[in-house]
């Protein structure tokens, strides 16, 4: 059993930055397909970027490409996520979530651990 725990989110400028992080208990997330998702009001779950070291791959979604970087600290057993030139359409609840198969996936029901999730909002 996997528990995770999101933090870093706010409330930021459009152009500003933020670094959400994602701590594990009850298990290394090595292993483990571990993905960010975000969900902004009214609009479906949507995969941000996602990881797996089995698979030896990182993807983003096209919206995020080139702003957003994913990274792990395995010492911390803590993913990061950081966001750059945030705009407007980042708005939205994150979270992380990992699978016990190494997928990397944008199926949220492929993933069998979830975070409870942190609130983004990017307004002027």
């Amino acid at each position: 059993q996997v528990q995770l725990v999101e933090s870093g989110g706010g409330l930021v400028q459009p152009g500003g930055s933020l670094r959400l992080s994602c701590t594990a208990s009850g298990s290394t997330l090595d292993y483990h397909g571990i993905a960010w998702f975000r969900q902004a009001p009214g609009k479906e779950r949507e995969g941000v970027s996602c990881f797996s070291s089995i698979e030896g791959r990182t993807i983003f979604a096209d919206s995020v490409k080139g702003r957003f970087t994913i990274s792990i600290d395995s010492a911390k057993n803590t993913m990061y996520l950081q966001m750059n030139n945030l705009k407007p359409e980042d708005t939205g609840v994150y979270y992380c979530a990992a699978n016990g198969r190494g997928q990397c996936t944008w199926y949220p029901t492929r993933y069998d651990y979830w975070g409870q999730g942190t609130q983004v909002t990017v307004s002027s």
